[in-house]
């Protein structure tokens, strides 16, 4: 195989065609179903899926074969098979369903209006992660087109996601054994440190997402009249919240949310904060004289990876400051987010808050939490020995730098349910989520020179599974 050959086709196809539909696919506001329930009627989802799979269709790959399947009240999936010169199987992941707009956008950005501005396309959904299925199908094509012999291809674009896969399992089981069982997959979700080398993800955080209601009234009172007598809302919240966390360092002191950190991990994780230093805070957005919550970036790495936290993300029943009259409230309610170790068992974490909450409330209010859906982590397989090692080579002969092994903060449920599935399976799993590229939040970016790059290493790793076939 000729690398440089290789690489020259991969950026010609990323400036010729794949950044154009990008930016299309960008002006698609194809919220996720917890974002958009009328996300079928809308036609969002579909023009974006329908996009992807047009740009699938005109590539120069022989006998692909490219489906939209389809199911009643499921968001689609896109489904591409290449036909294999090899036996076995590789399963290439990705999703094109987005979060909501976020605000915060700076000047002339925006999460629906692409913007390509010093190397890097912004808007929402680009890196998060609208371009894997682009990546996944031109690393495969730059290796046909130098008649490099491949396992069979098979790259899944979902479409719930960022709702925690609701609809996948669905999919999965209507597909059958269509799929077969991959011996390699790759996921094209997650994070990178920096945009100098390449990152393989070994761990996923679990997610628990809820809404914590509390009354304490019928309707709203004079604050002159009725403080003093009922207690606030409000102050019920802070008392509830402190039973799940401390609330000055943010530890977690449920047992059910606790984890061991395998010795590798933590290996991994002082061996990452060896290579990042200060960058593992600084990549953050900091408001002037906020400092992280702790000045060593191993346990930085390890509360972000393997830790159980809480973050309270969005409240009804407050009214804005410019509105916000004397009134004691007389409901609020708190969607909460927790982020779960990578073997914590989420149904259990689940039960436990619940009961943590709605126990004895304060004064007698009105109590509840409702779960939204906990999702389970995943932690890697011990990585096969030829995985490993392609996976560092790629890093040197496209990056010149060794790869980095990590945990991510972040949830993809595919994760977990292809473990369960198929517990002999190797996975390689990374991404282009680097320092401020903000997915999720304002000025979203996909940095378009390191994802060329990390597409030709995805190349050379397939390259190093057909081998170990042949």
């Amino acid at each position: 195989m000729d690398l440089e050959r290789l690489r020259a086709a991969i950026a010609k196809t990323w400036d010729e065609s794949i950044l154009e539909r990008l930016e299309a696919y960008v002006r698609i506001p194809n919220k996720s179903p917890m974002f958009d329930p009328q996300w079928e009627s809308n036609g969002h989802m579909e023009a974006a899926t329908r996009l992807m799979a047009d740009w699938c269709r005109a590539q120069p790959v022989p006998g692909m074969r490219v489906d939209v399947r389809r199911l009643p009240g499921k968001t689609p999936l896109l489904l591409v098979d290449v036909p294999g010169e090899l036996p076995g199987c590789v399963l290439l992941y990705g999703h094109l369903d987005k979060q909501p707009e976020f605000s915060g956008w700076l000047p002339g950005l925006g999460p629906w209006e692409p913007v390509l501005r010093e190397g890097k396309l912004y808007g929402r959904g680009a890196a998060d992660d609208g371009y894997a299925v682009f990546s996944s199908l031109t690393a495969i094509a730059a290796l046909k087109q130098q008649r490099v012999p491949l396992a069979r291809c098979v790259l899944l674009t979902e479409a719930s996601e960022e709702s925690g896969s609701v609809d996948l399992p669905a999919h999965l089981e209507a597909l059958g054994d269509a799929i077969g069982e991959p011996s390699l997959v790759v996921c094209l979700d997650a994070e990178c440190g920096n945009y100098d080398q390449l990152w393989c993800t070994t761990s996923l955080r679990g997610n628990l997402v809820g809404q914590l209601q509390v009354r304490v009234l019928r309707e709203g009172v004079h604050s002159g009249m009725a403080s003093g007598i009922a207690p606030t809302a409000f102050r019920i919240v802070e008392q509830l919240l402190t039973r799940l966390e401390n609330p000055v360092n943010g530890e977690l002191l449920l047992d059910e949310l606790q984890a061991r950190i395998p010795k590798d991990r933590h290996a991994q994780a002082a061996a990452a904060a060896q290579v990042l230093g200060s960058a593992v805070a600084g990549k953050l957005p900091w408001a002037p004289g906020v400092q992280p919550v702790s000045n060593d970036p191993v346990e930085l790495i390890i509360n972000s990876t393997w830790r159980a936290t809480l973050a309270v993300t969005g409240a009804d029943g407050l009214p804005p400051v410019g509105s916000a009259g004397n009134v004691l409230l007389p409901e609020l309610a708190f969607k909460l987010s927790l982020r779960l170790p990578p073997t914590c068992d989420a149904a259990r974490a689940a039960r436990a808050v619940r009961e943590t909450l709605e126990r004895d409330p304060p004064y007698g209010a009105q109590v509840r939490f409702e779960s939204a859906g906990a999702t389970g982590g995943w932690n890697a397989p011990t990585l096969a020995p030829w995985l490993e090692q392609s996976i560092m080579r790629a890093s040197r002969e496209i990056y010149g730098r060794d790869a980095v092994h990590i945990g991510c903060g972040g949830t993809i449920p595919f994760m977990g349910m292809l473990g369960e599935r198929f517990p002999r399976t190797q996975f390689f799993i990374t991404g282009v989520l680097g320092p401020q590229s903000n997915a999720h939040g304002p000025n979203e970016f996909l940095h378009v020179e390191y994802t060329k790059q990390l597409t030709a290493c995805v190349s050379l790793v397939l390259a190093d599974h057909a081998r170990t076939l042949s």
